[in-house]
């Protein structure tokens, strides 16, 4: 019997637009934005943020990586939060499952700069029962042992679990845990996936 369905945050119930949003940084700048996300994201630099590591220090090794681009990068950090906005549906998604019965819980790879960024699209957590943000444990997805951290932390049974994420090595890392797993990819999918699982 499922008790508890676990979320993933970005992508599931918040929009994170990376792309687009770099694209209407540098538009047209095909090739800068490609050593762009080469200095941000190659070899995890921006997964430390999650992780919980100072993001100056964070900052420092994505400059270092690329610093011919240095005032672009801090152009791009200055306005991260912009990669963020609500959706609509979420908070109406958290309702229907806690009306249902089933507690809610959030594991979500996230920084506390992208919180401070913009603190607004995460004004759904009050209709949660809590959850693990990765820089609070140092730790993150798809790491075992923040799947163990959270079960934990709320008296979790795996096989009493679903998690939602749409990264695919995440939901792997999970169904190998012994959470069942669904892969989030559009909101009426995963709603219906969901509900197979529940029985409903």
């Amino acid at each position: 019997m499922i008790t508890t369905v676990i979320f993933d945050i970005g992508n599931v119930l918040v929009d994170f637009d990376w792309d687009g949003f770099i694209h209407r940084m540098f538009p047209g700048r095909e090739e800068l934005i490609s050593e762009l996300d080469e200095a941000v994201w190659g070899e995890g630099r921006w997964d430390r943020l999650d992780a919980g590591e100072e993001p100056e220090e964070v900052f420092a090794s994505i400059i270092a990586h690329d610093p011919e681009h240095e005032s672009e990068l801090r152009k791009v950090f200055e306005n991260a939060g912009d990669t963020l906005k609500k959706r609509p549906a979420t908070p109406i998604w958290l309702k229907d499952i806690k009306s249902r019965g089933y507690r809610i819980l959030y594991l979500s790879n996230y920084s506390q700069y992208m919180m401070k960024k913009k603190p607004e699209v995460l004004d759904f957590l009050p209709l949660m029962d809590g959850g693990i943000f990765s820089c609070d444990v140092k730790l993150i997805k798809p790491d075992r042992r923040i799947y163990e951290c959270i079960t934990k932390r709320y008296n979790l049974i795996p096989n009493e679990c679903v998690f939602i994420d749409d990264i695919e090595r995440n939901v792997k890392a999970a169904e190998d845990f012994g959470f069942k797993a669904i892969r989030f990819v559009t909101l009426e999918q995963t709603q219906k996936d969901l509900n197979t699982i529940l029985g409903e």
